[in-house]
This record gives C-alpha cells, structure tokens and sequence, in this order.
C-alpha cells in the first residue's frame, strides 16, 4: 500500500464510518482522494495549479467519470471506460451504416483491476436495468472469480470498495 493509499484510506475513516457519508460528503471525499492522488503524482506543481473537476453522479456519464476517476486516485489500481457501440462504416453506393461492434455483447461499461482483481462495473442510472446479455456476461465474470458490481450512484459504489478493500 502506497503512502498516499495509507492517507486516503485514514482520511476516509476520519471523515465517516464505514461509508455512512452522504452523497454530498461522498463526491467530496472523490475530489479530495482525486487532488490528493495529482498532488503526490506531481509534488513541485502548487497547490493551486492543481486542476480539479465538477463531479456529479446524477448521469451515466458523470457516475462513470465519478467511478474511473476515484478507482485511479487509489494505489494499485486502474480503471477504463469500455465502449461498446459499432463503428460507423460505409458502403461501396457511400451509404453509412453502424457496424457491429467486436466486443462481447453486455460488457460492463467499465473495466477495473484492484489490487490484482478484476472488476466489472454496470453502470446503471433511475430505472435502468440490466439486459440479458449483461446478466450472462456478470454470470461469466463471477464464474471466473471477478467481481461483478452495478452501480447506480457513487456512494453505493464508495460503500461497495470500501466494504471490499479497506484495510487490505
């Protein structure tokens, strides 16, 4: 564990309880791990140089950003967004169509290794279920002892890592 892995980890505990943070306190804690992980990252860049973005989890998009970039803001871990959609292509008459795409039909939306395990991450906003085909593939993942995890807000992603790996 490296030594800003150490600070995140006991900042969390200092700040809240086993994520009894509210959804304000969470994306605050993201910002504050994010600064932190840039800080050690680049040590002779001032304090107010360092960049720093708007987080909210109130859309896919943004809950996804929330997720990658918290998961990267953690020593021995990476995390990337998996796209999924065909590729446009042309035909001989110029017609443009959508290709098939040469992923695996529900692939998590993104992709994590923490801490030498392999995660999967649904992202998942309001009402918005899986698929069969997403179910298959956290069949799959789970089969071969990865995790699996749908998150529909980043507090309930927070409470999920670190039920998982705090004090590992």
């Amino acid at each position: 564990m490296s030594n800003t892995d150490t600070k995140q980890s006991l900042a969390f505990r200092k700040h809240k309880d086993n994520g009894l943070l509210t959804d304000k306190e969470s994306i605050k804690f993201l910002k504050e791990a994010v600064k932190a992980h840039k800080r050690a990252e680049h040590p002779n860049v001032p304090e107010y140089a360092i960049p720093t973005h708007n987080y909210e989890d109130r859309t896919a998009n943004g809950l996804t950003r929330c997720i990658i970039d918290f998961i990267n803001s953690q020593g021995g871990c990476h995390a990337e967004r998996i796209s999924n959609e065909g590729v446009m292509r042309e035909t001989p008459n110029g017609k443009a169509f959508r290709g098939f795409s040469s992923m695996q039909n529900g692939t998590a939306d993104i992709s994590a290794t923490i801490r030498g395990r392999s995660v999967k991450i649904e992202v998942k906003i309001g009402t918005d279920r899986q698929s069969e085909a997403q179910k298959r593939y956290q069949r799959q993942i789970e089969n071969a002892k990865g995790y699996y995890v749908i998150a529909r807000d980043f507090k309930g992603f927070l409470q999920w890592f670190n039920a998982k790996y705090q004090g590992k």
